[in-house]
């Protein structure tokens, strides 16, 4: 097996994509610490991986503060003796325009995306770099942190930030042999369960049953298990050359995503004034906007659903 002998922590994996993650982890042969907030379901998740003979033990706690990511990282050494990869998953969602928005709405997404994978990347960091051997640092980020979604300012916040700091931890880390990367997921979760353009594709996902092809295919939408083996190949040796990276991953498709890069360049003597930039601004730069939020192609008419 590829990881066997490796010890993972996946933050937030109890359940749907993080538990997807630590499962197929833990069948690549890692020894795995699984984290939830809620002790019954992280009992389940060890049991689900221990049931097919794998190895795990749960943390039960909150994602985002140092305390939780010394537990952690302290879990996996003193049960496993090791850490080599680290998986953060955990997320919440409070999904409102930014007019009605609170305070907490913001801080309760941005402490535990954003926040919390701060804190648990600083701790896993600090043990890989003194066991000298290496390491595999995995974050999850979004289509939405990539091009913005109505009504999550919080979540595309904390969602873009994670990509910024891995493109920092990459050049960081890259001396003590330690990858980092963002895993972009495209797949059925609690989130897309309730968005109408995914009913037939959800729909069939809770009755087992393959997805339209328009979805795995088209729109690259799929399972939890979809996702999970690039998790698994991003955490081997033979990811060792992959670091900074943002890759997206659902149904049949795989992307890269680009760093950003001027798409337009112009130099003028002297500086762009006010009137300049009137003057100019439309030739030089009109026709090359970047376009905002994600654009899905229509639904055939047999997946669409009513709306309720």
């Amino acid at each position: 097996m590829s990881l066997d002998g490796k010890v993972a922590i996946v933050t937030g994996s109890g359940r749907g994509l993080g538990l997807a993650y630590a499962q197929e982890l833990a069948r690549q042969g890692a020894s795995v610490v699984v984290n939830d907030v809620d002790a019954a379901t992280a009992a389940e998740a060890v049991a689900s991986i221990e049931g097919t003979g794998g190895k795990a033990v749960a943390v039960v706690a909150p994602v985002g503060s140092t305390e939780t990511a010394k537990q952690l990282v302290r879990t996996a050494v003193d049960t496993y003796g090791r850490l080599d990869i680290l998986v953060t998953n955990a997320g919440v969602l409070r999904d409102t325009v930014l007019w009605k928005m609170s305070d907490d709405d913001f801080d309760t997404v941005i402490g535990v995306h954003l926040r919390g994978t701060f804190t648990t990347v600083r701790e896993a960091a600090i043990h890989l770099r003194e066991q000298g051997e290496g390491g595999r640092i995995i974050t999850i980020g979004s289509p939405t942190g990539q091009r913005g979604t109505f009504g999550q300012t919080n979540y595309a916040a904390a969602k873009a930030g994670i990509v910024g700091m891995v493109r920092t931890w990459a050049q960081e880390l890259k001396k003590a042999g330690i990858t980092a990367n963002v895993v972009i997921p495209v797949a059925a979760t609690a989130m897309t369960a309730t968005v109408p353009y995914f009913a037939a594709a959800v729909e069939a996902d809770a009755a087992g049953e393959p997805m339209p092809a328009f979805f795995r295919h088209d729109l690259g939408f799929g399972t939890s298990d979809d996702v999970a083996g690039l998790v698994a190949y991003l955490a081997s040796d033979a990811a060792a050359g992959v670091t900074g990276q943002a890759i997206g991953v659902g149904g049949d498709r795989l992307q890269l995503w680009s760093h950003p890069e001027p798409v337009v360049t112009a130099y003028r003597d002297g500086g762009w004034t006010y009137d300049a930039l009137e003057d100019e601004f439309p030739t030089l730069v009109g026709e090359s906007l970047q376009s905002v939020g994600e654009r899905f192609p229509a639904l055939p008419e047999e997946l669409q659903r009513p709306r309720p």
